[in-house]
Order: structure tokens, then sequence, then C-alpha cells
């Protein structure tokens, strides 16, 4: 099937947007190591664009152990150098110093919900909420929801997501599924 006949989000244009547009946004995520690498990028791309997260991507891997939380949690302040010096990612300092505690964070939500997943996904009853919106300018960039689960986040300890950045997240591991009705990707 040629590829330029497919109809996707608009947003999709650039060979990784397309990739990931076509792959992961809007899939449902359960693992909390997959859920918590989301967190890290979305926070991370806060101001800029996701192509320029996406290019990053495996940077971030190697450079965030393969976004292990436990390991993440307890970098100090050579590793944070590390990071700041890493050409690779985002070397914002205030987005590396809540990576950490968001990373801390995560895990006393694993401790107290038995997983991540768990609880992120209890705001929506472990449902995906499908919004149909028929162009990408009837996407919201927050919800209320998005609101509520970021003030949740912020009394948890969690850094850097607010409820545009919580809602890119909700997006991007499919408790939303914002695609517009006419994309391909819709119905999956």
């Amino acid at each position: 099937m040629n590829d330029s006949l497919i109809n996707r989000c608009g947003w999709a244009k650039l060979e990784l947007d397309v990739k990931y547009h076509d792959t992961e946004w809007g899939v449902p995520v359960y693992d909390d190591q997959k859920l918590f690498e989301f967190i890290i990028l979305e926070m991370a791309q806060a101001g800029l664009s996701w192509s320029i997260i996406l290019k990053k991507r495996e940077n971030y891997r190697k450079a965030y152990d393969n976004f292990n939380p436990m390991l993440i949690a307890h970098y100090d302040n050579y590793k944070k150098l590390n990071l700041l010096e890493d050409i690779g990612i985002v070397r914002n300092k205030l987005k590396i110093a809540a990576s950490i505690i968001n990373a801390q964070a995560f895990l006393k939500i694993q401790d107290e919900f038995k997983s991540f997943s768990n609880y992120i996904w209890q705001f929506t009853e472990n449902k995906v909420i499908y919004n149909r919106p028929f162009s990408l300018q009837e996407i919201p960039n927050s919800t209320e929801l998005s609101v509520k689960i970021s003030k949740e986040l912020k009394t948890k300890g969690f850094k850097f997501l607010g409820p545009i950045t919580c809602y890119a997240f909700l997006q991007a591991v499919g408790i939303v599924n914002d695609h517009v009705t006419s994309c391909f990707r819709y119905n999956d």
C-alpha cells in the first residue's frame, strides 16, 4: 500500500513522527517502566517539539539507564553533571533534577498501589477515553482530567508535570485516544 495514501493525524509528518504515530501514540500502556519512560520524555518535551525528543529518544535510553526508575531515583550529583554535559539529551538543569525526584515519587506510588499502572489507570476506571476529534484544532492541550491528575501527581511529589504535559502523557500512553476520526489508527 502506498504510504502517502494513508490518512494520519496531521502532526505526523517527519519519518520518526510517522513511525511513532503508527506504532505507539495512543496505544494503551500498562508496563510501569514504559509509563516511566513517557513521564521522562514528556517532561523533557515541555516547551519543545515532540520531534526533537523522538530524535533524542535513544540517547535518553542510554543516559537514563533504559528508564529504570530504581536506578534514576538514586542518581547523585556526579550523574546529574554527566546528564548536564550529555549533548544527546535536553540539558535542562531543572528537568534533570525533576527526573530524579519523579523517579523517587514513582517508586513510592508503586509501593502504595502495587504498580504505577494501577494508579494512573484508576483515574479512568481502566478505560480508554475516546474524544473523537474531527481535526487537530479540536484536540485540547489540557482537560479537567489532566488538571486533576497533574494536581494529584504534584501532591505525590512529582515535578514538571503540569496539566499540558500531563495531557500529552495521557495521549502518549493511550489513556486518551486523540487520533482524529479520519486517521487509520483511530479505531485500533
